[in-house]
């Protein structure tokens, strides 16, 4: 087989491959001889029909036409093995020439394409330091209190304050007329909560218990429900009880509730908040750093990304929306029609930081090419084992799940990454 590859645009172009004469007319007669096999006429037992009168019954049209299903993807393989083409798409197959000594197929495919990359060597970002103060160990400790709170019923006439929760019935009306879901009968609301909407909680500060108010209030402009973002409405509430939250003692018999090993006093919880809050800000600072290293070199750099890719990475998106969705108790389909959305809607909203992934993708590997990253096999499969650890699955079924060029291609983004975050950091 002959090739040639032309790139035309966008990563685009086409790969044409001649099939010559050889293996055209082997590619013919397992196509034939399938199509025979399958073959019925009258006054011919199956299997027994002689090769021209098949010919002449199945066409030679249809046996070549079956002829380039059979050898359509060795003529692939072929080229991209020639011309080392990273395809990223299905590629679209035609027909240039058919005859019965030569075919030459025209195979349409978008390729991976190439990264013009900055000098990613030479960007520094200074790492935030980490610190816990003991307002925030002091806040922790709030938590527990706040955990291991009483609520007391206020006495008859004292009015509500941020803090307190109130236990309210409600009745929303837009021009006075009730509106879908805007109704709650002994609903208990914590002023200072945001439970509601902006300015209901700091209207309901000093009713008091069997008082009647009504609140007026606007939705905003971004609110789910068309029908009312951004309307003026109104809502009847009724106060019922007024309760305020009695915090106990910081002692080490409130800690002892916890019944956490080593932590049995107020100091050894305080601690373990500390290095608890010192790893959430360690990570949290380590994430920062990360995404402002990987946004500097991104922004550097310069590749004009094919749509398929971002198609493609917007449906693995929706996906994961899909998943979050069900893991939440609801199904994409619930929430599209509780925000009046539809599934494009959605994907529109994700193609932008779909772009923005799929070429930190391709940064990260034209890096990891550049710098020549290679992953030995012992690596792969200290991988694999770590994989069948997490999930508690044998190996060889994680194996037949993922192929270990994916577990290459993933560790030698980590490893550009983990090169990029280094010398950042360097002097």
């Amino acid at each position: 087989m002959k090739s040639n590859w032309t790139i035309d645009k966008n990563s685009t172009g086409v790969l044409s491959v001649t099939v010559d004469a050889e293996e055209w007319q082997k590619a013919q007669k397992k196509a034939f001889n399938k199509l025979k096999s399958g073959l019925t006429l009258k006054g011919f037992r199956k299997g027994q029909i002689p090769d021209a009168v098949a010919k002449k019954t199945i066409g030679s049209q249809h046996i070549q036409e079956a002829a380039i299903d059979e050898i359509a993807n060795d003529a692939l393989q072929a080229g991209i093995k020639e011309f080392d083409l990273d395809l990223v798409s299905r590629p679209i197959l035609t027909v240039s020439k058919l005859g019965d000594d030569e075919a030459v197929l025209d195979f349409t495919c978008t390729v991976s394409p190439e990264v013009t990359l900055g000098d990613y060597t030479s960007i520094r970002i200074e790492k935030p330091e980490v610190s816990v103060s003991e307002e925030e160990v002091d806040a922790e400790v709030k938590h527990l209190q706040d955990r291991y709170a009483d609520w007391v019923l206020r006495e008859e006439g004292e009015p509500a304050q941020i803090g307190d929760q109130v236990t309210i019935d409600f009745v929303g009306e837009k021009d006075g007329i009730p509106f879908e879901g805007g109704a709650g009968n002994d609903y208990p609301l914590v002023l200072g909560s945001n439970t509601f909407i902006p300015g209901f909680e700091d209207q309901l500060v000093g009713i008091k218990s069997g008082e009647e108010k009504d609140i007026e209030v606007t939705f905003p402009v971004d609110y789910q429900a068309p029908d009312l973002a951004g309307q003026a409405v109104i809502f009847k509430v009724k106060a019922h009880d007024i309760k305020y939250k009695e915090l106990p003692e910081i002692n080490d018999e409130l800690v002892k509730n916890l019944k956490r090993d080593g932590v049995e006093t107020v100091e050894q919880y305080k601690e373990q908040a500390r290095n608890a809050l010192e790893e959430h800000k360690t990570k949290e600072a380590d994430e920062k750093f990360t995404n402002e290293v990987l946004a500097a070199v991104v922004e550097q750099s310069s590749v004009e990304i094919p749509q398929v890719m971002i198609d493609q990475e917007v449906n693995k998106m929706y996906q994961q929306f899909e998943q979050r969705m069900q893991s939440s108790g609801f199904t994409a389909k619930q929430f599209l029609e509780a925000t009046h959305q539809s599934e494009q809607d959605i994907k529109d909203q994700m193609k932008e930081e779909a772009a923005k992934r799929v070429k930190t993708t391709l940064v990260l590997e034209a890096i990891a090419n550049n710098e020549h990253i290679e992953i030995p096999k012992e690596k792969i499969d200290e991988e694999y084992k770590l994989m069948s650890d997490m999930y508690q699955m044998p190996v060889e079924q994680i194996k037949a799940i993922i192929v270990p060029e994916n577990i290459e291609y993933d560790l030698k983004q980590q490893q550009a990454l983990d090169l990029l975050k280094k010398t950042a950091q360097s002097e």
